[in-house]
């Protein structure tokens, strides 16, 4: 079964590359120092705003208020000149009643306006009708950039129709270009021209001054010379990249603002149930089927999808879909029905006979990595320095001294000298099976457990088999590689 990244990234050339079962299998030679460190360093932070509600009265209603209680004290006569005549009762009463009901009526009209715009602004009233106005942030020019946050889901007031139009102004194309290698007769290569090496979609989600930026994935912009954007309105301009992070597979760029027309706003993923309705807008084959929208369902969420990044193998968590995702789509919007993004379309399984299996990274996911990509430009996490290899894909010669019940762990296959797990005295060849008492299968359950559970600063207790022996390391997480 294939997770393949040119299913969702439109390729053009014959070297690009896949997410499949097998890519997580590293191939290894016998020597130890043919592995290839691969581990970062990152560290997701968020950034929160808060605003002040402004509450607006109209002064001028106390005034009101006064005339109209002496305009009913003039209009009702006094008890004292009521008259005893039975006939001029019978006449009169009744338009006192009346006069006297008009004024009343009109007195409490009054006063109750008066109280509503008094207290009105100091209940939710407003915020349920309009539930945004708390994250309209005026910018600054110390922080310019707003914080990323998912909005409160409201009803549809159009159709789906009207509701896709609006977001499809949002949603760009991507296309990476890299430069083409020359080699001459002698064997020396040279960079040539810059040429298209595939394509895939992009969320204009916010405008701010001059700028614009766009998550996209990881793999649609990884490698690339040059990115052109296609925009709705089917102008083109040049993406500056703002950050990436590979083991997420998101990335985050930058346009002038002045050819954006829309941005789309993030939904909250934590919301989602198998079976509600969801829109996937991409370019699936390139451009020529810019913005093409396809239905489905949620199928299921918090799904757990292994992947293969150039920063290691990963756990990717994910929401699955039956909505068509085709190359192309890579980037791409995952909305609901009241065009809030859910997801950024990712992946899908492609393998004869298999349909309607595709995947996004949550938009709950997603946010707190764009938040620190457009701090940072990268996502700083715990650092351990070390080549893992998983102890079942690695010749048996490394491990033959294990005890004959160990046959999960972490082979350690090389080590950063000035790092974390160098000052802990981590050795190659040591298994690593477990981290503060949690049992450790592979490389990518280390990563997970090293980039979710723990933090920089926290001390980590190893148990790790050393030529046969079972010994306990202990180590203190740097933030930064050589800190």
């Amino acid at each position: 079964m294939d997770y393949k990244n040119e299913n969702e990234f439109e390729q053009d050339q014959t070297n690009s590359s896949e997410i499949t079962d097998s890519t997580h299998t590293e191939a290894f030679s016998n020597d130890p120092s043919d592995f290839e460190n691969r581990e970062g360093n990152r560290n997701a932070v968020d950034v929160e705003f808060t605003v002040e509600p402004v509450d607006s009265v109209n002064a001028g209603k106390s005034a009101d208020s006064k005339a109209a209680v002496r305009l009913e004290e003039a209009a009702v006569p006094p008890v004292s000149e009521q008259t005893r005549i039975t006939s001029q009762v019978e006449q009169e009463k009744p338009k006192k009643r009346n006069l006297k009901g008009f004024a009343s009526t009109l007195a409490a009209g009054v006063i109750g306006s008066v109280l509503t715009l008094t207290i009105l602004p100091h209940t939710d009233y407003i915020k349920s009708f309009y539930p945004n106005v708390e994250n309209q942030v005026t910018s600054s020019s110390d922080n310019p950039v707003k914080p990323v946050s998912a909005q409160p889901a409201m009803a549809s007031n159009g159709s789906i129709a009207d509701t896709v139009e609006k977001v499809s102004k949002a949603i760009v194309g991507v296309v990476n270009f890299q430069q083409q290698q020359n080699n001459d007769v002698w064997g020396n290569s040279s960079s040539g021209q810059s040429v298209q090496a595939g394509s895939g979609s992009g969320v204009i989600f916010q405008k701010n001054n001059d700028i614009a930026f766009i998550v996209t994935n990881n793999h649609v912009v990884e490698g690339a010379s040059k990115l052109e954007i296609s925009l709705y309105d089917g102008q083109k301009t040049t993406a500056e990249v703002v950050g990436t992070d590979a083991l997420t597979d998101l990335a985050v760029l930058k346009i002038e603002a002045k050819y954006v027309i829309s941005t789309a706003d993030f939904g909250d993923s934590a919301k989602l149930r198998p079976g509600d309705q969801v829109f996937a807008i991409g370019n699936p084959l390139g451009l020529n089927l810019s913005r093409t929208v396809t239905q489905g369902i949620v199928s299921a969420v918090d799904r757990s999808i292994p992947v293969s990044t150039s920063a290691g193998n990963w756990e990717t968590n994910v929401i699955q879909t039956d909505a068509a995702i085709n190359p192309g789509n890579s980037g791409g919007a995952l909305i609901n029905p009241q065009g809030q993004v859910i997801g950024i379309n990712s992946l899908k399984i492609s393998e004869s006979g298999v349909e309607g299996l595709g995947f996004a990274i949550p938009s709950n996911d997603l946010i707190p990595i764009v938040n620190q990509l457009i701090k940072s430009g990268k996502v700083d996490r715990p650092y351990l320095g070390v080549g893992l290899a998983d102890l079942d894909q690695v010749p048996q010669v490394y491990w033959q001294s294990l005890p004959n019940n160990v046959k999960q762990g972490v082979l350690v296959m090389n080590i950063d000298p000035n790092s974390t797990a160098a000052r802990a005295g981590f050795q190659p060849k040591d298994v690593i099976v477990s981290m503060n008492g949690t049992k450790i299968a592979n490389s990518s359950e280390l990563r997970k457990y090293l980039y979710s559970k723990v933090k920089t600063g926290d001390e980590i207790k190893f148990e790790v088999y050393r030529e046969g022996k079972l010994i306990t390391l202990k180590a203190k997480l740097s933030a930064n590689k050589g800190a």
